[in-house]
């Protein structure tokens, strides 16, 4: 625990004032903040809480990161075996098939049995450009269309681009923000490794996720690293993709907070839905640098919260069922995942923006 950070915490509440999960779980992160101020006890449950979206950490006045303070205390809680059953079990995944869910790295790549055309493995290609899946994209059935409908947009832009195949592993970004360095150190030189050994120029990453840890916790890798949505609008705007229409639904977009409030790429999925639909998606009231989590990331997909309260999804969908819209367009599995059943329930759909470009194009 880096004890001079949390000394310079002044209670302003900010932290606090802008947590999704504060005031109505018992999550307070000025308190846990206090506590480890006056060396306090801290309930062990609080910390898996956190959904790792960063807001206290970019609002704090006094640089204290209040979500760094969060995973220090998971990776003492692991240090001492007192982790949560779930979280456990998905560490434990990661470390032997090399994902959080335990499906086998075999059928890493099993997601392009969903495509008419052969990927080739990054090796076997001239540019080096690697389209970097994700765990949940390659493993969820609902999520594995986002690599197959990314790979379309490429391949018919004649854009190169190879996979790693059973040879990817997790980026580690949920890993470390578990608590558990080791794991996601050991994860980091694997994927280093074979980034280094096929020469790799530029990563395509389809999860905000995947890029945050690329871009930020990787070190310095001399090797470009986009999000999808940026690659994709530069060649909507060069005409390498043509729309052959619009989609004709009502869309409200949902900024991930990987993507957006820690990454700043709000324009360039709002760009790719301008253009499918002929004119701006809707827009939440919290939108943007303020946009709410969908209470999936730091871990929080692994873990299930005893409070019974009303979940940001819940939230989402009805104010967008409230504003008239038909679909929720976001670019992010986490959120996909998290607003999905919500929505469904409420008779509204929700798409990955790559789903309602490849309806136009």
């Amino acid at each position: 625990m880096n004890s001079e950070r949390v000394l310079a915490c002044m209670q302003c509440g900010k932290c606090t004032g802008s947590c999704p999960e504060a005031g109505k779980t018992p999550f307070n992160i000025r308190m846990i903040v206090r506590k480890k101020q006056f060396e306090r006890a801290i309930e062990e449950g609080l910390p898996w809480y956190c959904t790792s979206c960063n807001t206290c950490t970019i609002r704090c006045p006094r640089d204290v990161k209040p979500s760094e303070v969060i995973i220090d205390l998971r990776s003492a809680l692991i240090e001492d075996g007192r982790i949560p059953a779930t979280i456990q079990k998905a560490l434990e995944n990661t470390f032997v098939q090399k994902n959080p869910w335990g499906k086998p790295r075999s059928k890493r790549a099993d997601w392009t049995e969903k495509i008419d055309f052969k990927i080739p493995h990054i090796s076997e290609t001239k540019e080096k450009r690697l389209l970097f899946t994700c765990c949940i994209q390659a493993y969820d059935p609902r999520c594995m269309v986002i690599p197959a409908n990314v790979s379309r947009l490429l391949r018919i832009a004649g854009i190169e681009f190879g996979i790693l195949g059973e040879e990817e592993a997790c980026c580690g970004n949920e890993i470390r923000r578990m608590g558990e360095a080791g794991l996601f150190e050991e994860l980091r030189e694997e994927n280093l490794a074979n980034l280094k050994k096929y020469g790799v120029k530029e990563i395509v990453t389809l999860s905000p996720h995947c890029m945050n840890t690329f871009r930020k916790e990787y070190g310095d890798l001399g090797i470009r690293v986009l999000h999808y949505s940026e690659v994709v609008k530069g060649l909507l705007e060069s005409g390498a993709l043509k729309l052959k229409g619009h989609y004709d639904k009502r869309v409200v977009y949902h900024d991930p907070c990987f993507l957006g409030k820690q990454n700043a790429i709000f324009d360039e999925p709002r760009a790719l839905l301008a253009k499918a639909l002929g004119s701006n998606p809707l827009e939440f009231s919290r939108m943007r640098e303020n946009s709410l989590c969908c209470e999936g990331g730091g871990g929080r997909m692994f873990f299930d919260v005893e409070t019974t309260y009303q979940r940001n999804s819940e939230v989402r969908v009805k104010e967008a069922l409230e504003m008239g819209a038909e679909v929720i367009a976001t670019s992010c599995p986490f959120c996909v995942m998290n607003l999905e059943d919500p929505a469904t329930e409420k008779g509204i759909s929700v798409k990955e923006v790559s789903e309602i470009l490849v309806e136009v194009i």
